[in-house]
């Protein structure tokens, strides 16, 4: 489901109910659970099942903000003695949340600018205008943003860019059924390549999209591993450009054929568009120059470590010093207005950071109390033997069930569980977290599993049942691609 945290659709009457149903279920199963103890575990272990099970119903319902959900450790964890106060405040501060700051302020530094939106009208200028070319170039102009802004903001600024190109074609006169049919087809395509461009896009970096660093928040905190910027990419990239060909191949050519049409006057408008930005102004030139630095020292980091031994550059340090300099480093040396003030920052998603330090505070409880051991030892039996089938089971559970939950929420509830599960069974953890926290990003389906799809099903230019088909296949496609490539790039990369 979505990055965000904020809904984008008027609420029906099931779903208020729902909320309803679920904000009373949610402390009722907690109340039974403390109280029956029905799980062969300690007190404290009853006690985070309880925790968990009452975090799971108002996370899936929506009952309460999922922000507000990720807090309840810090309360619930106290009173029923599982930690004390003070152990359960520390996941919140942990320097996973710091990365994620870190990132948040460099995309508002590049929304703030207008960046995003120059990088967009290049790709798409490079990629051509007809109409295969156009959705190929909005695809790809979609999901490079979105490796670095969150896909709603992505999806939000390439829509009118979409709809743009939509309305020089719709304006001319239909010649005949069958061009009639090929324009739509074309709206279609041109519009999903939007909203699956942007969730396919955060795969590719570590700070594209939350769950990725939920998995590398619990590697660090609880197994110890470090999962570098670098590595991330160079694992995950190969995917979500597999993602990317398959999305596109689907979306053209097999799900709405487009062959034989043509957009009038397209080159035109992308030319107008750039010509409006105008040339570079020099806030973005120093913009870009921080962006690029940043990224290339997440990148190089392990190389400069290498080269000056002892330095304890990480990248949560490179993340915050980028985060201090936008507010210190003069956009235009003329002015004396930085970069970013901080004004912009209530555009930031804080309630992200809170869902971190639930997740990793949840993940704490259950490697203390014995509740993960317990679950490894329930599901070794069923996996010995079968490990591959395992893990493809794992991602297509997670593909599905993002259509409908919080990505960030169900990576937080997996992640613990799966590496748990890989470990009883010998297993770099990686084998099954990774392909798990990549199908969490998969949700193609259905109008209300994330933003970018609610945006551009707005638009009026796609139904439910177009959506649905389209990502159907596109989800099939996703369990086969994460599933091919996901182990022999790990045996690479990490």
């Amino acid at each position: 489901m979505a990055d965000s945290l904020e809904g984008s659709q008027p609420e029906s009457n099931l779903g208020l109910w729902s909320k309803r149903i679920g904000l009373i279920s949610g402390p009722i199963a907690f109340a039974i659970i403390l109280s029956l103890k029905p799980f062969p575990l300690e007190a404290a272990g009853n006690a985070v099942v309880a925790s968990f099970a009452w975090m799971l119903i108002w996370w899936v319902s929506e009952a309460v903000p999922i922000a507000a959900t990720a807090l309840l450790p810090i309360v619930l964890f106290s009173l029923t003695g599982v930690m004390k106060l003070e152990e359960a405040l520390i996941p919140y501060s942990n320097k996973i949340i710091y990365l994620f700051f870190g990132g948040f302020v460099l995309a508002l530094g590049l929304e703030e600018h207008g960046l995003h939106k120059r990088i967009a009208l290049e790709i798409i200028r490079l990629t051509g205008v007809s109409p295969r070319r156009l959705v190929l170039g909005f695809l790809l102009a979609t999901a490079a943003i979105s490796m670095w802004i969150s896909n709603t903001a992505t999806a939000v600024m390439m829509l009118p860019m979409a709809l743009s190109v939509l309305n020089l074609l719709l304006e001319q006169p239909a010649g005949n059924e069958h061009d009639r049919v090929l324009r739509q087809r074309f709206c279609n395509a041109l519009i999903l390549s939007i909203a699956y461009g942007s969730s396919i896009g955060g795969i590719g970096t570590l700070i594209g999209t939350p769950p990725n660093l939920v998995l590398r928040g619990y590697f660090e905190d609880q197994l110890k591993i470090e999962i570098s910027f670098l590595n991330w990419i160079l694992t995950a990239m190969p995917i979500a450009l597999a993602l990317l060909a398959s999305c596109y191949l689907i979306l053209v050519f097999f799900v709405f054929p487009i062959r034989g049409l043509v957009v009038p006057k397209a080159a035109e408008l992308i030319e107008n568009e750039r010509k409006r930005l105008g040339p570079m102004t020099a806030p973005q030139w120093t913009m870009l120059a921080v962006f690029v630095t940043t990224a290339g020292l997440w990148i190089f980091r392990e190389l400069i470590v290498k080269l000056a031994p002892g330095m304890p550059l990480t990248d949560e340090i490179i993340a915050v010093s980028a985060a201090i300099l936008m507010f210190v480093i003069p956009a235009d040396l003329k002015k004396s207005k930085a970069l970013l003030e901080w004004e912009a920052t209530k555009r930031l998603p804080w309630g992200i950071l809170l869902l971190f330090g639930g997740g990793l505070c949840l993940a704490d409880a259950f490697q203390r109390t014995g509740v993960l051991q317990a679950l490894v030892d329930y599901f070794s039996n069923y996996g010995q033997g079968q490990i591959f089938l395992t893990m493809i089971i794992l991602t297509m559970l997670s593909i599905y069930v993002t259509e409908v939950m919080s990505n960030v929420a169900l990576t937080q509830v997996l992640v613990p569980i799966v590496c748990g599960l890989a470990i009883g069974l010998d297993l770099n953890p990686m084998y099954f977290a990774f392909p798990v926290t990549l199908g969490s990003s998969c949700a193609f389906m259905l109008p209300m599993a994330t933003p970018p799809n609610a945006i551009v099903f707005s638009s009026g230019h796609i139904s439910v049942r177009q959506m649905m088909i389209a990502g159907f296949w596109l989800n099939i496609a996703s369990v086969v691609i994460i599933g091919v490539l996901a182990w022999p790039l790990l045996y690479l990369f990490q």
